[in-house]
């Protein structure tokens, strides 16, 4: 066909979201919505980055391809008429003004039922997103998936970081602390006490070193039992990976989950019921060749399978 004979929308190209799926600003008759939170406290001495994460995952989903026939023969853009609401508008560094727009943000997309699908930014985005999440299920748990609980204490001068979110939701009691999980735990901190602490809020805790030992199968049994009927936010923070998959993080922690480990205690999750997700602290300043970015782009894929097998009707 001659270019001349294109209609408009066929002939120019318009910005496109997350697996070229279309921007929108409202996720109504969607049962999924991409939600970028382009935001970090600025806080780390020398890695900042994770401001640029929505943008670089979804330029690597470009890679991402939409038929999977072993497991999702399907078109899973069209299955959950997925939009992408594009970016919240923040300034990095103010943070409790961030929050409250982050927040805002997510509870309109939740509001219009959809599944938020967050894209951080540092882990500090969890903050707003579980706030938002709780508004319209109190009963909510967590499972985050991470090398780090973030659950410090909170220095009351400076009580937002990217190191205590899961503290706040706590105390605020947004979650049920004894319900929800840390996985995939290791390596140092810089402060002592953290593990204590974290368990000291209800949090249940599994090491790497433990979910090694146990192995994928035993760790998905509990997860299942303790989460089974309840409504669950996911937390994926990229560092769970080990740097040599994921270089591009916020925090690089070797001994992580190779790419398949992280991509098969994800699919194991499936009969849960989640209804809200945030995948964060991917930093393109130190990516190589949008490794980690690419890697959190196919677990946004993957996460919205999940939701798909929730919402799907029955046969």
């Amino acid at each position: 066909m001659k270019a001349s004979e294109l209609a408009a929308a066929d002939l120019y190209r318009t910005g496109v979201g997350f697996m070229g799926v279309p921007w929108a600003a409202s996720a109504k008759g969607s049962k999924a919505a991409i939600l970028g939170v382009p935001f970090d406290c600025g806080t780390h001495a020398f890695r900042i980055g994770s401001r640029d994460g929505p943008r670089a995952i979804r330029e690597q989903s470009r890679l991402v391809r939409a038929f999977e026939s072993e497991r999702a023969d399907y078109d899973i853009r069209a299955a959950l008429k997925l939009v992408d609401c594009g970016d919240v508008d923040v300034t990095p560094s103010r943070i409790e003004a961030a929050f409250e727009r982050i927040e805002e943000a997510a509870w309109r997309i939740t509001s219009d039922g959809a599944t938020v699908v967050g894209f951080g930014g540092d882990g500090s985005i969890s903050v707003p997103l579980v706030r938002a999440a709780s508004r319209r299920w109190p009963n909510l748990c967590v499972l985050h998936v991470d090398s780090h609980t973030d659950c410090h204490p909170v220095n009351p001068d400076h009580p937002y970081d990217a190191a205590s979110q899961f503290s706040h939701v706590a105390l605020e009691q947004r979650v049920s602390a004894g319900a929800s999980y840390h996985v995939g735990i290791r390596g140092p901190t810089y402060r002592d006490g953290v593990a204590a602490h974290t368990k000291s809020l209800g949090y249940n805790v599994i090491t790497m070193r433990e979910y090694m030992r146990r192995g994928e199968a035993d760790v998905l049994a509990e997860l299942h039992a303790a989460m089974k009927g309840r409504p669950v936010y996911l937390s994926w923070d990229m560092d769970s990976f080990d740097p040599s998959v994921a270089p591009g993080v916020c925090t690089p922690t070797w001994g992580g989950f190779t790419a398949r480990e992280g991509l098969q205690l994800l699919r194991g999750l499936a009969g849960l019921d989640i209804v809200a997700v945030d995948i964060n602290t991917v930093s393109p300043p130190q990516d190589v060749q949008g490794m980690a970015a690419h890697l959190a782009a196919y677990m946004a894929y993957e996460a919205l399978l999940l939701i798909n097998e929730k919402t799907a009707a029955p046969s």
